[in-house]
C-alpha cells in the first residue's frame, strides 16, 4: 500500500495537467489531447485482463514489480516526446503499464488479508492513493508551468520516480498470508481472460456489477483527469493553480473520512452503497452544471464540489473490489479481477473523447449544458445498476470465507 502512495505522488503532478498541457501548452489542439488521453485508457482496457491472467500464472508480486518498473520507463519517455505521435505513444504505454499492475496488486492483497478486514485494507490503500495523489498535485501547482513547453517535465519526471521507488518497495517489502485468509483466496490455476468473461456473463449480480463498474467509472474517474479539469478551465474560467487546489481538496477530504465510512459501513451489504456513491455524483454534476451561471461562485463551489465526489469514492474503492472478488468464480479470481480492472480504467477511454467534443463546441456547448447533463444520466444509470445488483444479491453480503460457488449454484443463488 505504501508502494502505491509512492507511485501515484508522481502521477499526481501529471493528472490534473496533461490535457492542457498536450491541448494548450504544447499547441497540438484538444483532438490530440482527447486521443492521447483515450490511447491512455484504451491500453488499460487491454492491460487490465493480461495483468490478471499474469497474476493468476506467475508470482504476482513478480507482476506488480515488472510492471511498475515498465511504467516508469513510459513516465520517462514523456519528458523526451516533441511530437503528438511520440506523446500519444508515451501515454499509450503508460496506460498499459499501469492497469497491467492493478489485478496483481489486489491480489497481493487478497492473498495477506482475511476476508473480515478486506474494506479496512483496500481503504487504506484508496487512503494511500489518495494521500500521494492529493500531495503530487497541491505541489504541482506551484512547480507546473503551463507557459511553458518543458513546464510538466518536473511531472514527468516526479511520476517516473515514484514508480521506480515503488517497485523497489514491492520487491524488497516481505508478504506472508494472513492467519484468516482461505484457500478460496488465492487464485490457482492458469485463468484464461476469455473464459473469466464467459463466467462472469452467465451470473447476473456480476454482469450488473459489471454495468456498475462502467457507470461509474464514466460518472467521475472518465472525467477526473481530463473533462473536469477541462470544464472548470474553459467553462467555469477559474485558474490552474484552483483546478490543483480542488485535486488536492479531493484526496485529502477522501483521507481523512476513508477509515471512519470504512468503519461505518463495515457490516453493510456493498450493493446499497454503491448506490449511494452513485447518488452523490449525481448531485455533485447538478452543481456543476448549475454553477456556469454565477462565475463569482465558480471557485469555491468547484474546490467543494471535489470535496463531495471524494465522499462517494471512500466508499468505491473498498466496496466495489472486495465486492468483485466475492463474486468471482473460483480458481479464476486474478482474471476477474483483471477484467473489471481494465472495465474501471478501460472505459474512461470514452471520457477525454465526450471532454473533448462536448467543451470544444460541439453537442456540450451553452456552458457545458450537455457535457454536465450527460454524467447526471450517467451517475443515475450507476444508482439503477447498484439496485439490481442488490436485487440479485437478495441483500446477502459477499465473502470468500466459505469456498466459492459455481456459476450455476451461484445463478440460482442470486
Amino acid at each position: 500500500m505504501g508502494a502505491s502512495a509512492v507511485a501515484m505522488l508522481g502521477w499526481g503532478t501529471v493528472l490534473p495537467y496533461q490535457y492542457a498541457y498536450a491541448a494548450d501548452t504544447r499547441g497540438w489542439g484538444g483532438a490530440v489531447a482527447a486521443v492521447a488521453a483515450s490511447l491512455f485508457s484504451v491500453a488499460a482496457l487491454v492491460a487490465g485482463p493480461v495483468g490478471g491472467r499474469l497474476a493468476d500464472r506467475w508470482s504476482p508480486a513478480l507482476v506488480a514489480v515488472v510492471t511498475k518498473v515498465a511504467a516508469a520507463l513510459a513516465a520517462g519517455s514523456l519528458m523526451l516526446a516533441d511530437t503528438p505521435t511520440a506523446y500519444a505513444v508515451g501515454m499509450t504505454a503508460f496506460g498499459f503499464a499501469m492497469a497491467a499492475g492493478g489485478p496483481a496488486q489486489s491480489v497481493l492483497l487478497l492473498q495477506t488479508s482475511a476476508s473480515t478486514d478486506r474494506r479496512t485494507i483496500f481503504a487504506w490503500l484508496a487512503a494511500g492513493q489518495a494521500l500521494g495523489m492529493g500531495i503530487g498535485a497541491f505541489v504541482a501547482g506551484y512547480l507546473v508551468d503551463l507557459a511553458r513547453p518543458d513546464g510538466l517535465d518536473v511531472g514527468f519526471g516526479a511520476a517516473a520516480a515514484g514508480y521506480l521507488v515503488a517497485a523497489g518497495m514491492m520487491a524488497l517489502v516481505p508478504r506472508t498470508p494472513a492467519a484468516g485468509a482461505t484457500a478460496a483466496d488465492v487464485p490457482r490455476g492458469r485463468g484464461q481472460a476469455a473464459q473469466a468473461l464467459r463466467l462472469v456473463l452467465a451470473a447476473p449480480a456480476l454482469r450488473w456489477t459489471a454495468v456498475l463498474t462502467v457507470a461509474l467509472a464514466l460518472a467521475f474517474y472518465a472525467q477526473f483527469d481530463t473533462g473536469l479539469p477541462a470544464y472548470a478551465l474553459t467553462v467555469l474560467d477559474v485558474p490552474a493553480r484552483t483546478v490543483g487546489l480542488a485535486a488536492a481538496v479531493n484526496c485529502f477530504v477522501l483521507i481523512a473520512l476513508q477509515l471512519a465510512v470504512v468503519r461505518w459501513t463495515a457490516n453493510r451489504p456493498a450493493a446499497p452503497l454503491l448506490m449511494a456513491v452513485g447518488a452523490i455524483w449525481l448531485a455533485c454534476w447538478v452543481g456543476l452544471g448549475a454553477v456556469a451561471s454565477f462565475p463569482g461562485l465558480a471557485a469555491v463551489v468547484l474546490v467543494s464540489t471535489f470535496g463531495v465526489f471524494a465522499l462517494g469514492e471512500t466508499m468505491y474503492g473498498p466496496v466495489l473490489n472486495p465486492l468483485v472478488a466475492g463474486l468471482a468464480p473460483q480458481g479464476h479470481v486474478g482474471a476477474t479481477l483483471g477484467l473489471f480492472t481494465g472495465l474501471q480504467t478501460g472505459v474512461s477511454a470514452l471520457g477525454p473523447l465526450i471532454a473533448g467534443v462536448a467543451l470544444s463546441g460541439g453537442w456540450g456547448g451553452g456552458k457545458g449544458v450537455g457535457f454536465v447533463a450527460l454524467h447526471v444520466l450517467i451517475s443515475a444509470v450507476a444508482v439503477g445498476a447498484a439496485w439490481q445488483v442488490h436485487r440479485h444479491l437478495g441483500g446477502r453480503p459477499v465473502s470468500r470465507t466459505q469456498p466459492a460457488a459455481e456459476p450455476d449454484e451461484e445463478l440460482q443463488a442470486a
